[in-house]
């Protein structure tokens, strides 16, 4: 059972961490005369710094190498690889649409994303929706056809958010990949196409001779590092309901970021009848969340989300040879990871038989 102190800390992490996110929205107006295109890569290259820091004070390099070990074949390398280009391109279009007058179409596919999350997981893992996720996936869809109706379209960047990290984290899923296993591989990935981009563009250059830089890019790479952190703090701390609740903090700090300091007509975006619809499916997830959280507290079944995004690599073992056990740690750890979800899978059909 969680404390209460426990949770007021994990809440007061995930609102920093989803609130320093955000501020990363702003960097590419405070990094002009840098383009959209060349904050984000910095940005990569930033965060790739940043990762290495954490993963070397949290000392697990060897949990990383473990993981890399298991894959074998190359559909297996192909499958680990192929996720890269999908972070590389919302990465991208993440820094480049706010300087670009494509903030709010943006944020708006932040907001629908966990929504298609939740059809991806009805879909293609046959996972149960709540009656409330049915009715806030519902209202979001009536929104987007109204304007698709009205319009005749819905802006691509929108589309490009809520349609692109699904297929990323299915991927992701499919080898189960631990989070900061994937990222690190990712960024590495991507340094060289991002390195060339800068050189070709004279980004370097720039960054070099201006002097706000000096500062600026540090700080690019501190808040990555601090909203991380956060993040792994409260994931440690809160129940995963409340946890996964506190996610949508982000797309809320967009929104309002893309009013207030982008001065973006909210009609620009879309309707004023789909952003109502989108925000009455958004209240009615935060509900959804909240009731559950609050059942399972009363059931005495409430439990600290032990998945952090560092914690979730296999757990630490002193090895007489780590090499050797390592790799079969990572295999196993994939093992339980695929037992579990099918564990999960047979309890919510059986809570559903119960509630019948």
């Amino acid at each position: 059972m969680l404390t209460t102190t426990q949770t007021s800390q994990g809440t007061i992490a995930a609102v920093a961490a989803n609130f320093l996110y955000s501020l990363l929205f702003l960097f590419g107006l405070l990094m002009q005369p840098l383009s959209g295109t060349q904050v984000a890569s910095w940005r990569v290259l930033m965060m790739l710094l940043s990762l290495v820091l954490l993963v070397s004070v949290l000392k697990q390099w060897q949990h990383i190498f473990d993981y890399l070990k298991t894959l074998k074949t190359p559909k297996e390398w192909f499958l680990f690889i192929l996720p890269t280009p999908i972070l590389g391109a919302q990465i991208w279009i993440f820094m480049w649409a706010p300087v670009n007058n494509l903030g709010l179409e943006v944020t708006l596919g932040y907001f629908l994303y966990p929504m298609i999350m939740i059809m991806v997981g009805r879909f293609f893992y046959n996972e149960a929706m709540t009656p409330l996720q049915w009715v806030a996936t519902i209202c979001a869809a009536l929104g987007i056809a109204y304007d698709v109706w009205q319009y005749g379209a819905i802006s691509w960047a929108t589309l490009f958010v809520c349609l692109g990290y699904p297929p990323y984290y299915l991927l992701r899923r499919k080898l189960a990949v631990p989070p900061i296993t994937g990222l690190i591989s990712d960024l590495v990935l991507l340094t060289p196409v991002v390195m060339i981009a800068l050189y070709m563009s004279g980004g370097f250059a720039l960054a070099i001779t201006t002097d706000k830089f000096w500062y600026l890019l540090p700080l690019l790479g501190i808040i990555s590092t601090a909203a991380m952190s956060l993040t792994m703090v409260a994931s440690q701390k809160l129940p995963v309901s409340l946890f996964g609740t506190l996610c949508y903090l982000e797309p809320i700090f967009l929104f309002i970021f893309s009013i207030t300091i982008l001065h973006q007509s909210i009609n620009e975006g879309g309707s004023l009848f789909m952003y109502g619809m989108i925000f009455v499916a958004l209240l009615i997830m935060i509900a959804d969340s909240a009731l559950g959280y609050r059942a399972r507290r009363r059931d005495d079944r409430l439990h600290g989300y032990n998945e952090p995004q560092v914690g979730s690599f296999p757990p630490r073992r002193r090895l007489t040879n780590r090499r050797i056990e390592g790799v079969l740690a990572a295999h196993r750890f994939r093992k339980i990871r695929k037992y579990q979800q099918k564990i999960d899978k047979m309890t919510r059909k059986i809570e559903q038989l119960h509630s019948k």
